[in-house]
């Protein structure tokens, strides 16, 4: 029997109507549904029930607001692990088991009464999202898609999930005042594993062989471009830029309301204010997902974070005054998400999609870290100044520390033998010297240079 021949162009290209590319758009369909219900399920509620927990397990809200700490270092230890078997065996067990155990450790909480049973239980659930949510998910849509269309894809499931405090919050709230806490909880794990274990089950899977994603690698391989981005310089400077950004987002979140109170503001006021970050969000994605095909997607993203660090430097001048204070939300909102949508471009496009999800998880553990360390320090800072200023000059200084790490390194060609196409730029600088390119295949590496130009 003859051998089937390799798509072709256009058939590999995600959008172009094949039926491989018509399964990736299903992923994204079906992740556009599970990262809303899982954030929902799994993060936002909490948020919600933390006043009913405290007083039913006889605790501070400081005390079990200190489980969020449990969550987060939990997701931060996994994402290593998580990224390295993603790259190896793809998501669709990995996502489903962590599904399947985000359900059955809501159930787990349902039942705690004293306040380590819930720690115990959230060290669980952090494992549990760094298997099942955002990040997990953004590593299985970039190994279907190809750069034309990977921010469209990505930016299909983000915009949708970026609903889930909208549709959430509000029933989750409705559930515990009508249920009580331990049967909200009850309710949401069935709504979760009805909905996201047979999802991931059913339409997570990885690239057939033969699309331009679905190399099959080896370990060997696979350390390839790890090791290229611990040693690149490039990599460290993103990672001091979304660290502080991390950092910068967090605390904004946390700490927006209290500093719109303090300022003289009724508190429904400051928290409809604080409420247009998620809209904003959006907004925001959707603008940077335009602005990236005119601009440079490093130059695209550095002018959304200089646009904050201006926003939370002007708060504390304009904070007094509900018009000012709205146009300096909007503004600090409009970069609010850039990063979900920024990170995976621009660590795709320099080391490649081989081992992105490793490459991303390294990345994730400090950024995931400063989201946790952040908003305690400013707290700390804050009550040491008996107010804002200080934690909101410092938001901004961490925005642009975040701006300059963008830019810094950003023209420095890619890491030799990644096997990365070339840039019009270098393509343009080897045929005027004849050299061999400083970027590409091991082919190119092989090839002699021809002879020199004649003058």
């Amino acid at each position: 029997m003859a051998a089937t021949p390799a798509p072709t162009a256009a058939a590999r290209h995600p959008g172009g109507g094949s039926r491989v590319v018509f399964h990736g758009w299903r992923i994204v369909a079906g992740f556009a549904v599970t990262q809303t219900v899982g954030y929902g399920c799994l993060y936002y509620a909490f948020a919600v029930l933390l006043q009913p927990i405290a007083a039913d397990l006889h605790a501070s809200t400081a005390t079990i607001t200190g489980a969020l700490t449990a969550v987060v270092l939990a997701w931060a230890a996994m994402a290593v692990p998580v990224g390295r078997w993603l790259d190896r065996h793809g998501g669709r067990a990995l996502m489903t088991v962590g599904s399947l155990a985000g359900a059955g450790l809501l159930v787990a909480w349902s039942q705690v009464q004293t306040v380590w049973q819930l720690y115990l239980v959230f060290v669980g659930l952090g494992a549990a999202m760094s298997m099942a949510l955002y990040e997990a998910a953004t590593a299985v849509i970039v190994s279907w898609f190809d750069p034309a269309r990977r921010a469209t894809a990505l930016l299909g499931m983000i915009v949708v999930a970026g609903f889930a405090s909208t549709i959430f919050m509000p029933l989750t709230g409705f559930l515990e005042d009508r249920y009580g806490w331990r049967t909200t909880l009850l309710i949401l794990a069935a709504v979760y594993a009805t909905i996201a274990v047979p999802l991931h089950a059913a339409v997570v899977r990885r690239p057939p062989t033969g699309t331009p994603t679905a190399r099959r690698s080896t370990a060997a391989q696979r350390r390839v471009p790890v090791r290229a981005a611990v040693r690149d310089g490039r990599f460290w400077c993103l990672a001091v830029a979304f660290v502080a950004h991390a950092a910068a987002m967090s605390t904004m979140t946390v700490h927006l309301v209290g500093f719109l109170v303090h300022s003289g503001h009724q508190p429904t006021f400051a928290a409809t204010v604080a409420g247009l970050l998620g809209v904003l969000s959006v907004t925001g994605r959707l603008l940077l997902t335009g602005a990236q095909r005119r601009i440079p997607l490093h130059i695209a993203v550095a002018v959304v974070f200089a646009i904050q660090a201006v926003a939370a430097f002007s708060l504390p001048l304009v904070g007094a005054h509900r018009v000012g204070t709205v146009i300096a939300v909007t503004g600090f909102g409009i970069g609010f998400g850039v990063a979900s949508l920024a990170t995976p471009g621009l660590l795709a496009d320099r080391y490649g999609t081989t081992a992105y999800a490793t490459v991303a998880g390294t990345l994730a553990t400090p950024v995931t870290l400063a989201k946790a360390g952040a908003p305690l320090a400013a707290a700390a800072l804050a009550t040491a100044v008996n107010g804002y200023t200080p934690v909101l000059a410092a938001i901004g200084c961490a925005l642009l520390i975040a701006t300059a790490g963008i830019l810094t390194r950003s023209t420095t060609p890619p890491p030799a033998g990644l096997g990365l196409p070339f840039t019009a730029r270098e393509r343009a600088a080897c045929r005027a010297t004849a050299r061999p390119p400083c970027r590409g295949t091991p082919a190119a590496g092989r090839r002699r240079p021809g002879p020199a130009p004649r003058r």
